[in-house]
């Protein structure tokens, strides 16, 4: 696409989104038409629709953004084809998604601002993000979705459970990547989750997971899962990882749960014979958010380029947690814990310029966090994350 038709469609998007409550109507509005004239798409959706219509217009953001990058857009959309084959998707599917987004977007835009020009700029933009996505997937070789049964559930705190799981058949993805899940308590909808090793021949895979109060997903994930419980996995998603050979010193830095992925590229990077210095900070709330400290401990002792710093923006623990299930403070291998946002503390920890940074924790911590270190003389193009989405 050239930039005159790239630039027509961000402002139509922009002029649409900037009306006030406007993506959260423009999504409305697309499912309204998606499900009136092609009814029988309903049937792939979740009955509640909240979170997909919030990660609908996120994600239209995410790929409207890089629509000049295709080094960046097209792998992004070659994983969303193949994990929306879990799904049953087909080509026709996606041309009634396209008709459906333009008629909402042109609704919204009124006769001023959508003209025919804006028209055929949509239409070659839906088009090549359709085109990438079908191409992926008729590609695509491996199976559309993989199960696996729960072998072991670990209560870490009462709103955090580490569930292992044995796939039927084993699944490559890079450590660093995330994949959508699906629990038999919550048909067709699916959630994302990173898991916390790399990928093995055995089929084996462990996902750390937090109850979001108020969640469709999570707290069932997370009380009412049982030994047993047959999961649906998508295709692996996301770029997070560390290049073998590379040469570039690394700063991770994650907050509850994001330790996950972080933690999946550390032992895969251990089984290296050379790395690059990673310096890890992992941040909570409380003491007792640290719940992986002691595996970090082990790694760190074992791997000398590895130096992990813990991060609590409260010294105390809430008073529900039970003290005797306490992890150590002074776990050997790991610096002294500070205290502070962990965004704030890292930034002002010293110079990371001459780092490649890594970021995971939620969209408001990812942002900041991120900032807070450009701010300090970090470029934008060395600081990595998952969409934020």
């Amino acid at each position: 696409m050239d930039s005159r038709t790239v630039a027509l469609i961000r402002t139509t998007f922009k002029a649409v989104a900037a009306e006030d409550g406007g993506p959260e109507q423009l999504a409305r509005s697309f499912y309204s038409i998606l499900f009136t004239d092609y009814p029988q798409v309903r049937d792939y959706f979740p009955a509640a629709m909240d979170a997909q219509r919030d990660r609908l217009v996120k994600a239209i953001s995410f790929a409207l953004d890089r629509l000049e990058e295709p080094d960046k857009l097209l792998p992004f959309l070659a994983q969303l084809g193949r994990d929306h084959r879990k799904y049953g998707v087909q080509p026709i599917h996606y041309v009634a998604v396209c008709n459906s987004l333009k008629t909402a977007i042109s609704q919204f835009a009124g006769t001023e601002l959508w003209t025919d020009e804006v028209a055929r700029a949509w239409d070659e933009g839906l088009a090549t993000i359709s085109g990438a996505m079908i191409e992926a997937a008729d590609k695509e070789t491996t199976p559309p979705v993989w199960t696996g049964r729960v072998v072991e559930i670990r209560e870490v705190l009462r709103n955090l459970s580490v569930v292992r799981l044995k796939l039927d058949e084993p699944m490559q993805y890079a450590a660093g990547q995330y994949l959508s899940v699906q629990v038999p308590s919550r048909p067709r909808m699916w959630r994302y989750l990173s898991p916390a090793n790399p990928a093995n021949e055995h089929g084996e895979i462990e996902f750390h997971i937090r109850s979001v109060l108020g969640g469709w997903v999570s707290p069932a994930m997370v009380s009412h899962t049982a030994v047993g419980d047959q999961w649906l996995l998508g295709s692996p998603l996301g770029g997070l990882g560390v290049p073998r050979n590379t040469k570039r010193k690394m700063l991770m830095i994650a907050c509850g749960t994001g330790i996950a992925p972080l933690r999946a590229q550390v032992i895969a990077m251990a089984q290296r014979r050379v790395n690059p210095q990673v310096h890890l900070f992992v941040g909570g709330h409380h003491p007792c958010d640290l719940y992986d400290l002691e595996i970090l401990s082990t790694l760190a002792m074992a791997n000398k380029w590895l130096t992990v710093t813990p991060v609590t923006e409260s010294d105390e623990n809430p008073w529900w947690f039970d003290a005797a299930t306490a992890v150590p403070a002074d776990l050997p291998g790991l610096e002294p814990r500070l205290t502070g946002q962990i965004g704030k503390v890292v930034a002002a920890y010293g110079s990371w310029a001459d780092r490649d940074v890594q970021i995971v924790g939620s969209p408001s911590m990812v942002q900041t966090t991120k900032f807070r270190l450009m701010a300090a003389g970090v470029q934008a193009v060395n600081v990595r994350h998952d969409p934020l989405f």
